[in-house]
Formats: C-alpha cells, sequence, structure tokens
C-alpha cells in the first residue's frame, strides 16, 4: 500500500502573499488614501483651532487647505520615502509625523514649548518604530524581505 512521504506540515511558500485587487484598484487606493486620511485631519485640525465654537467660512477654508496640504505631502511621502536608505526612511517619517502632530496639537492653543515638546516625543517614538520596521523588513541591499 502505498502512502504519501512525510512532509514538515506546512504549505510551501511562493514569497508573496495573493492579490486580491487588480492593478487599478491598487492604483485609485494609492491616491484616495491620501485624500481621505487628509481630509480627516483637515476636519480634525479645523475642529481644534474653533474650539467647540460655531463653524464659519474660514473655519472651513481652513480644513480644506489643511487637508490638501496634508494630502499632498502624505502622497510625496508614500510614493518617494520608499526609495530612499532605510535610515533616510525612517527620517522622512519622522519628519513627516513630529510636524504633522505638532501643527494639529499648536492648533488648540497650548503654549509653543508644550507643543514642540510633544511633537518631539511622538517624533522620537516614530523614528525608533519606523527604524526597526525598516530594518528588519530590508535586506542590506535596501529590498524587501517578507
Amino acid at each position: 500500500m502505498a502512502q504519501a512521504a512525510p512532509t514538515s506540515g506546512r504549505m510551501p511558500r511562493s514569497g508573496r502573499t495573493p492579490d486580491v485587487f487588480s492593478a487599478s484598484a491598487h492604483a485609485r487606493a494609492r491616491v484616495a488614501m491620501p485624500i481621505a486620511t487628509g481630509l480627516i485631519y483637515g476636519y480634525w485640525a479645523a475642529a481644534n483651532r474653533r474650539s467647540g465654537g460655531p463653524i464659519t467660512g474660514w473655519n472651513l477654508l481652513f480644513g480644506f487647505l489643511t487637508a490638501l496640504v496634508f494630502a499632498v505631502v502624505l502622497f510625496a511621502v508614500l510614493t518617494y520615502s520608499p526609495r530612499l536608505p532605510r535610515e533616510m526612511h525612517a527620517l522622512v517619517w519622522t519628519a513627516f509625523m513630529g510636524i504633522a502632530f505638532g501643527f494639529l496639537y499648536s492648533q488648540t492653543g497650548e503654549a509653543v514649548i508644550r507643543s514642540v515638546g510633544m511633537s518631539v516625543a511622538v517624533a522620537a517614538v516614530t523614528f525608533i518604530w519606523m527604524f526597526y520596521r525598516f530594518y528588519t523588513h530590508e535586506d542590506v541591499a535596501g529590498h524587501r524581505v517578507r
């Protein structure tokens, strides 16, 4: 009687996870995600600035301009930072997160020193997190390892 040869019990991996969405869906998501995140960020900044007061035209303009700038910068970071070495990649994300958090925090009306201190703390944590992530997910040449 023939029996199957023993195996390790794991499925063979081809090196990549299955891709469920089409290339056009990925292309649309690459643009839609910064826009959606920018709109959330712009609303948050405008809400911080008005401190629960009435919504005015200037507040709406501020929110939409903030959303536009955030979305454009996020799109640029997502597009160009993966081409950098892992240290610079982590620094770009550190600067982006620190500045974004500092701007949001400054809209609450807190002191500038406190806003700077909080954004530096967020930036430091972001650098540690991103450097570790990129260092453990890339080889020496900078290619992603899954």
